[in-house]
Parts: structure tokens; sequence; C-alpha cells
């Protein structure tokens, strides 16, 4: 541990005069870790039938990270090198406070510290929220959508309402946000709607990412009649589009390519049909301050435990540097009818 690493609450970040920079989180693997996603709720005002079991048991509020710890550990990280944080749930705009959180935490934007302040949110409430996101320096937002049909919206999401999303991205992009879709790639029911989605994401904007369905946490649907391989898919928008690959980055696990046709950019995240743990450099911290190194693997570092013992930063920065260095190499998910989900865990509870 450096000297610094005892004192980094004291200041904005690394650049306070006198004092040296703390080495970097590299894990075990030599993968430098530079991206925190941070659950700040496990609740949601949607029951995604991928997502969540449609009667869901939430979290005592006493379980979860106070705003002030979240703000104490995402401090910590950031400190420690992490220069991208993005802000996930369940839905991160129904935890009360949310923006006092966030313009908490936008004081590492104005001080260098941090690149990037961005969330992931389903778009129900980001009408009204889109301004003061704006004016805390938030400037890039997924927005999850895995349909433009009201009626499919409503079944995937259990009553959710697809005007309200839409209001939202109208009202995020009016304040300057760069908005990117994020879809989930669903066999039984918008496999055929992709390339329209796509198409319309493009014509307005947007980027869309597809993702594969993932098995985490006990639901009651089962997963092997959704899954649908990114592979395929790709396949077959060759048929009648031009992809090209793209050396693209945004610290996410997507693979990007450029359609031509379109001239928009589209991501895929394919943990299934080919994983992407060789370039892994995030980590995630859950509402209840367990920090999970590896999405497909049941490691855990309990920090809020850290935290309520008292814990000086000296101890907190210890505990993220014994987690990071013990980052698994990768995630082996599986979608077959015999295996039981890879994590019991809900992706609400782990933070997107």
């Amino acid at each position: 541990m450096t000297p610094y690493d005892a004192t980094f609450l004291q200041g904005s970040g690394p650049q306070r005069s006198g004092l040296h920079a703390p080495a970097p989180l590299i894990d075990g693997f030599g993968r430098t870790v530079t991206y925190l996603r941070v659950s700040v709720t496990d609740r949601c005002d949607l029951r995604c039938v991928y997502c969540m079991a449609e009667h869901m048991t939430f979290l005592p509020k006493k379980d979860l990270l106070t705003l002030e710890e979240l703000d104490r550990v995402a401090s910590a990280f950031i400190t420690l090198g992490v220069r991208k944080l993005r802000l996930t749930g369940g839905e991160p705009l129904v935890r009360k406070g949310i923006m006092n959180l966030i313009g908490g935490l936008s004081r590492h934007l104005a001080s260098g510290a941090l690149d990037e302040l961005t969330l992931t949110t389903n778009g129900t409430r980001l009408e009204a929220f889109a301004a003061p996101l704006a004016a805390a320096g938030v400037r890039r937002i997924n927005v999850s959508m895995d349909t433009r049909r009201p009626d499919l919206f409503r079944k995937l999401t259990r009553g959710g309402d697809l005007a309200a999303v839409m209001a939202g991205l109208k009202a995020a992009r009016a304040e300057g946000m760069a908005v990117k879709i994020n879809a989930v790639a669903l066999a039984s029911d918008n496999a055929r709607e992709l390339p329209e989605l796509i198409a319309w994401a493009h014509g307005e904007g947007m980027d869309i990412t597809l993702i594969e369905t993932m098995p985490l946490g006990e639901i009651e649907a089962d997963r092997t009649d959704q899954y649908l391989s990114l592979r395929q898919v790709r396949t077959e928008l060759e048929s009648f589009w031009t992809l090209e690959d793209l050396p693209l980055s945004t610290g996410g696990p997507a693979r990007y390519v450029r359609v031509a046709e379109t001239g928009g950019r589209l991501g895929f995240i394919t943990p299934l049909s080919h994983n992407f743990c060789e370039s892994c450099n995030r980590v995630r911290l859950t509402c209840t301050g367990v920090l999970h190194t590896c999405l497909g693997q049941e490691d855990e570092r309990d920090l809020r435990a850290v935290l309520r013992a008292g814990a000086s930063d000296a101890d907190l920065v210890a505990a993220i540097r014994r987690a990071v260095d013990a980052k698994p190499q990768g995630h082996d998910f599986q979608i077959a009818r015999s295996a039981s989900p890879a994590v019991a865990r809900h992706m609400s509870t782990t933070g997107g």
C-alpha cells in the first residue's frame, strides 16, 4: 500500500500537491480495473420477465448501503484509478435521494479524477430526471428497451408504459445527452423485430447494443426458450446489411460494428456465444456493499461489513485491493435445461 492510499478521502484526487498517485488496481491476470458499476438499489418499477420474478421480495433498507457509504466506496475506487463510474439498479432513478449521490460524485468530474459518470436506466423516470442529470455532468446514458411495440413492451415488463420511456428518450436528447439503447435478444419475442429496432435507433442518432440473455437468478421463465445467439443474429443481419468491425471500446464488454447502410453503431454483448473475459476491466458493487469482480462467478467481498466495522480509509483500500487481486480469470455461462443459473443472485442486485 502506498502512503497516498491512506489519505485518499482528504482530497479530490491524485492531483493533490506533494502526493503520488496510488498503484493502479491490477488483478492477478494483469488486467487493470478502471471501470466500476454500482447498483444503488435492487428495486425497480418494472418486472422484466428475463430479469426478475413477478413477485420479488426486495431487501430491507438497513441492508442497503447509505448514500454516504456509496459515495465513500465509489470515491475510493476513483482514487485507485477507476475512470468510469456507472450507476445501475434495479432502476437507479427510483432510489430516494439519488440526485444527492450523483451531485456529490460529480465533484470527481470537476477535479479530473473521473472521466465519465453515467447510468443505465429503464427510462420510465428519465423525463423528470434528464435536466438534473445533465446539470450534474452526466453526458451519456444507456436505456434498456427491448421493443418498440407497446403491447410487447407491456408483456416483457409486466405492465410497463412504453410512452413514458419514449418521453424520457426525448428529454435526455434535448439535454444534449448521448443515448444508447440496450436490447436483450429474445428468441420468442423480439427476434424478428431486431433489424427494425436497430434501424429506428440509428435513424434517431442513437447507438444500440444487443445482449444475449444471461443465466442470473432464479425466475419463473425458462431462459432456454429465449436464448438467441448473437452470432446467429449477426449472420442474419449481414445477409442484407454491411457490418464493419470497429476498434471501439467504451470500457464495457460490447464489440462494435458500424452498419454501412444506416451509418450507426451496433454493439454485441455475447457472454455465452463468445465471452469477453480476456479484456475485462470492470468490477461491480451491489447495493448491499458486496463487491463482485466477475459477473458470472460467486466471488464476493463484503465491503459493507468493512465500512460498518469502523474501517479506516486504509482498511477500505486494502479490502478493495485484496478483492481485485483475486478476480477470476473468467466466467463459464451455460444455457441448458439441465443447468442451474450460473449464479443465484439477480441482475437487479448485481448492478447491471
